[in-house]
């Protein structure tokens, strides 16, 4: 294998071998100063070090060729000719192809791909939306709607459960000493500090964590108020910490996500290169929500596809968000790094594919080319490359700034369990009211029943006095006539 390789470089080792490619940032750039420079000197860029990278693994000289129609590669479905850089090969006017050519079964029907030197896919790239002005309300941001509504709901059944238990439970009815000194006999109602109004003004301020000049005497509403202490602790925890991501970080909303969001829309026009694979992806898809999206781009007024990728780039940032141009993620996630860094790109990639080196069928290179590439991939040069000229030379930040910064509220679903909490505690406390009222009920009875029994039992005074003191003398009282003894 070793030998066959080493005969098919020493085949072309000795003539400059024709690089095409195609003049697409960051792939192949003019430098600054081009005009003072000849040859391969004159461009820069990562298609550029790759075929610089290749040329030293197989040994090789080689000439950078500007594609001269500025296309990939499409055949004609009249004539059946090729143009761009596969008809270059196809008609022997170039060698390789070091460009970003992506790897497709009609191309390689005619032509020969190396292993992939990097992985992309189809993607959408929209204006950035404007970064949405805090409104009068902002503050309960943090916080999702049904969850505010939740905590009503909660602050209004504390409130009365701990009326009811209050109410239901003995031990928060009670005398003050002097009240009871005043009248023993006939002592007043006992009073109750947990009127619905002290209810709902204990359970405000346990929210507001401010406290309250009264509290509950019974097991039940201690029961009550914990809990709502432990509700009020997590709730006003989340929302603070949830707060502070919320004034940090600048929140974007986008208007799409995804292609399902294009296709089930008509405002937002979209559309691809004219000439590419991405628009034969959407030609040959058979999935619907790509059907529909091709339908719609092949018939759309005025045309949705463009000659150029920079055309297209130029139409999303003049449409003020009412254009969305689908394109490789790779080159989509270059442009979101260069000023004015106005676009981004969202949701996910529409497929999987990627870029190959290519030679005519049957080349001696195709095999020195495509070990080349793997060994390069090995050796970690292909992702020092892509570093180097998508994020080391980004003039918008990090590659994690952008759409990814935007901070989500806190959704019911994250704060359930503290609601669960909090009804079962009320529950709780429902339950010990109960059985303390049947607890104190009991013992009232009892207490009546042996006060009642105390008052009836009193020692019978002798019906006839006389007749007692006469029988003490020792006269006989049983008959008629007193008899003394």
């Amino acid at each position: 294998m070793d030998q066959q390789v080493t005969n098919e470089s020493s085949s072309v080792e000795n003539r400059t071998i024709v690089v095409t490619t195609i003049m697409e940032a960051p792939y192949v750039m003019y430098k600054k100063n081009f005009q003072q420079l000849d040859g391969n000197d004159k461009y820069e860029g990562y298609c550029v070090d790759l075929a610089s990278e290749i040329a030293k693994h197989v040994g090789i000289k080689y000439k950078l060729s500007i594609v001269p129609d500025g296309k990939y590669g499409a055949r004609d479905p009249e004539t059946k000719t090729w143009n761009g850089m596969v008809g270059e090969l196809v008609y022997g006017r170039a060698d390789i192809a070091v460009a970003p050519l992506t790897i497709t079964l009609v191309r390689e029907e005619v032509i020969d791909f190396s292993k992939p030197f990097m992985s992309l896919g189809i993607s959408i790239m929209i204006k950035k939306p404007q970064k949405s002005k805090p409104g009068v309300f902002s503050f309960l941001d943090p916080l999702a709607y049904e969850i505010w509504m939740c905590i009503v709901f909660a602050y209004i059944g504390v409130s009365v459960v701990l009326f009811l238990v209050s109410r239901f439970s003995p031990y928060e009815w009670h005398l003050d000493e002097n009240d009871e000194a005043k009248d023993p006999q006939s002592p007043p109602d006992p009073p109750n500090d947990f009127g619905i109004f002290n209810s709902l003004w204990f359970s405000l301020g346990a929210f507001m964590q401010q406290g309250c000049d009264i509290s509950p005497r019974s097991l039940s509403g201690r029961i009550v108020g914990g809990v709502w202490w432990f509700f009020t602790l997590i709730i006003i925890s989340s929302y603070t910490a949830n707060l502070a991501a919320f004034l940090t970080v600048e929140r974007m909303v986008s208007p799409i996500e995804s292609a399902e969001d294009l296709a089930k829309q008509t405002e937002i026009a979209y559309g691809t290169l004219d000439s590419g694979s991405t628009k034969e992806f959407f030609r040959r898809s058979k999935i619907a929500v790509y059907e529909k999206m091709w339908s719609y781009m092949k018939s759309a007024e005025p045309s949705v596809f463009v000659k150029t990728t920079p055309d297209g780039v130029s139409r999303v940032r003049k449409s003020k968000g009412k254009f969305a141009f689908l394109l490789e993620s790779t080159m989509n996630e270059y442009i979101e790094q260069r000023k004015p860094c106005d676009t981004m790109k969202v949701g996910g990639n529409l497929d999987s594919k990627g870029y190959g080196v290519a030679t005519p069928k049957g080349s001696a290179l195709r095999t020195p080319v495509n070990l080349a590439v793997l060994k390069l991939s090995e050796q970690g040069i292909l992702d020092k490359l892509k570093n180097k000229w998508w994020y080391d030379k980004g003039e918008c930040g990090t590659k994690d700034s952008g759409s990814k910064d935007k901070t989500s509220a806190l959704s019911l679903s994250n704060v359930a369990g503290v609601f669960y909490i909090l009804v079962g505690g009320l529950g709780l406390a429902m339950m010990v009211a109960l059985i303390e009222f049947c607890y104190k009920s009991r013992q009232e009875t009892k207490r009546l029943k042996l006060a009642k029994n105390a008052q009836n039992f009193k020692p019978a005074p002798p019906t006839n006095t006389q007749n007692f003191a006469t029988y003490r003398e020792g006269y006989n009282v049983y008959g008629t006539e007193s008899v003394k003894i």
